[in-house]
C-alpha cells in the first residue's frame, strides 16, 4: 500500500498545487472526464463547471493544504479521507476554513486520476 499512497499523495500535491495556480490544463489531466465534486453546501459539480471557476477568476484560491489522510485501496480504485484547509474566494465571498475532504481515486492506464470529491465542513475551526 505504501507505493500506492505515495502515487496518491503525488496527485494530490499536483492537485493542490494546480489549484493554487489556477492551472486548467493541470486540473484537467487529473481528474476523470465523468469528475464530480460536491461541496461543502451539497452542490454538485461536473467536470466543465468545477474548471469554469478557474477559467473565469469566479473562484480564487490563495491557500491550500490537504493533510491529515487516511487512504484504502480496494483494486483499482482508492478512499482517501484528509483535511483540506484553504484560503479562497468564490466570485468575492470567501470560502476560508477546515473542510474534511473525501477523494476517490481511480487507477487509468496505470495512472491515478480523481473521480470525485466530497467536502465537509469541519469543527476544527482556524
Amino acid at each position: 500500500m505504501t507505493a500506492t499512497a505515495d502515487s496518491i499523495r503525488d496527485v494530490a500535491a499536483a492537485w493542490v498545487r494546480a489549484e493554487l495556480a489556477a492551472d486548467v490544463d493541470t486540473l484537467e489531466t487529473l481528474v476523470t472526464d465523468d469528475f464530480r465534486l460536491v461541496g461543502p453546501f451539497g452542490f454538485v459539480l461536473d467536470k466543465q463547471q468545477w474548471l469554469d471557476r478557474y477559467r473565469s477568476g469566479d473562484f480564487h484560491a490563495t491557500g491550500l493544504t490537504w493533510h491529515d489522510d487516511d487512504i484504502r485501496q480496494y483494486g483499482e480504485t482508492v478512499v482517501a479521507i484528509g483535511t483540506q484547509s484553504q484560503e479562497a474566494a468564490y466570485r468575492g465571498t470567501p470560502s476560508n476554513g477546515d473542510y474534511r475532504i473525501t477523494h476517490v481515486f481511480v487507477c487509468d492506464h496505470d495512472r491515478w486520476k480523481i473521480a470525485s470529491m466530497q467536502l465537509s465542513p469541519t469543527a476544527l475551526g482556524r
